[in-house]
């Protein structure tokens, strides 16, 4: 898509709200299909002081809540709705085959990848991958229901 397409809000996509918006920019969109954004991780995220005071490692969990959060906006997105509008939102509704391979640290500029796999009414499946430098460091499979 053009970047006129992808030149949007995010928080007219996700009820989220510093310091848990953990999207910041989405980079391609093609609606129905597949979005790709980006989560510029910073030293001074509210998490690293306590995971962990001598070595930062952003949480895994975070990665996943990341990419739940575009494939949110996708969700959204694929379906003309927005936010403040018509008070819809996509929650995270199940997870499977999630795998950590790498550490993210502080500095890592995050890639969150996610693809429709299947959609059944207002419940969508995505693969989903988070990359820094090219490398794969999360994968899982979610679901993501209004």
């Amino acid at each position: 898509m053009s970047e006129q397409d992808i030149d949007f809000a995010i928080t007219d996509y996700l009820p989220h709200r510093y310091p848990f918006i953990l999207v910041d920019r989405v980079l391609e969109i093609e609606l129905g299909t597949r979005i790709r954004g980006l989560k510029n991780v910073t030293t001074n995220e509210p998490f690293f002081p306590g995971h962990f005071p001598t070595r930062p490692i952003m949480p895994g969990v975070l990665i996943v809540e990341a990419l739940a959060q575009v494939s949110g906006i996708l969700a959204l997105r694929s379906r003309d709705l927005l936010l403040e509008k018509q008070g819809d939102v996509f929650l995270l509704a199940g997870m499977d085959k999630t795998r950590f391979k790498k550490p993210v640290l502080p500095g890592d500029r995050l890639i969150l990848d996610a693809s429709v796999v299947s959609e059944r009414r207002d419940v969508v499946k995505f693969s989903c991958e988070a990359l820094v430098d090219e490398s794969v460091v999360c994968s899982t499979e979610l679901l993501v229901a209004r």
